[in-house]
């Protein structure tokens, strides 16, 4: 029987259970990477090699393509790409004059490397999926399934899905089919200055929460300025407990606002490990 081997190109991230393939990483003093594969590789022997990684910087693609270029030079040919997070996923169109079409020069990248498939999950829109050859996104649902018993262990008998703007609307109403777990699905809506990325106008359309508990449910926490600001207008509805859960959490201003907000929040390892006492992180296993 052939073997089915992983490249972690990211050490600390482990979504199989494949027999990993060794390998030695170094950046020269003018800045170019080398990746050189120590594992000795028969590829009459292999069935794939699924090289999975959390993409964080630009140097993750560089380090993919040399990854990608040394197994063809040893002779394999079906490879496979697990990148839970998909980086340039929110500039999925060109919003002002001037700007690229910086998710599609990625996916350019990624699809000119040949990969007989290429995991995602819970990719920003459905401009990803459609841009990526052999792609697979897929849904967070089980993940949000996994939060809502979390949540119901503490008591909780109702509990609310917020679809937290326009944007998010067409996946909470299927995340709500799927999982089956909530009481209801409440809809908000914000405004964005295009060209500032300045939020403004939240809007959370209810009368009254009469105390219901409340999950924010979407794809990506950057700084998390939309979710402070529905919970807020949550709060002025007179919801209950407030949780969040988002599939891939960047953080990028930390946890000092959110937890004024938040009594948990919840998301994968798809971006990063995250220690911190509010969050509570569900691993990617495939």
């Amino acid at each position: 029987m052939k073997e089915i081997l992983s490249l972690n190109l990211d050490l600390s991230f482990n979504p199989t259970n494949y027999k990993q393939i060794g390998y030695n990483s170094m950046v020269f003093n003018g800045g170019e990477h080398n990746i050189k594969i120590t594992t000795p590789i028969n590829s009459e022997k292999i069935d794939k090699v699924v090289i999975t990684n959390r993409f964080t910087s630009a140097s993750d693609i560089i380090r993919l393509l040399l990854a990608k270029d040394a197994l063809k030079l040893k002779g394999v040919s079906n490879v496979e790409l697990i990148m839970p997070y998909l980086p340039y996923a929110r500039q999925d169109r060109v919003c002002n004059d001037g700007e690229s079409f910086s998710l599609k020069v990625f996916c350019d990248l990624i699809n000119a490397m040949n990969f007989s498939k290429v995991t995602i999950i819970d990719c920003h829109s459905d401009v990803g999926p459609a841009l990526l050859n052999n792609c697979v996104n897929i849904s967070p649902s089980n993940f949000v399934k996994k939060v809502c018993f979390d949540i119901k262990s503490y008591g909780v008998e109702k509990l609310l899905l917020i679809s937290p703007d326009a944007g998010s609307n067409k996946k909470c109403n299927k995340i709500f089919s799927e999982v089956g777990l909530f009481s209801d699905i409440t809809k908000c809506d914000k405004k964005r200055n295009l060209e500032t990325g300045e939020l403004s106008g939240f809007e959370v359309f209810s009368n009254d929460l009469s105390g219901t508990d409340c999950l924010i449910v979407d794809d990506i926490c950057d700084g998390g300025r939309t979710f402070i600001g529905v919970a807020e207008e949550l709060k002025k509805k007179n919801a209950g407990d407030i949780y969040l859960y988002i599939t891939h959490g960047i953080f990028s201003n930390g946890f000092d606002d959110l937890k004024k907000h938040f009594k948990y929040i919840y998301t994968t390892d798809s971006f990063k490990d995250i220690s911190e006492e509010i969050v509570k992180q569900i691993k990617i296993e495939f």
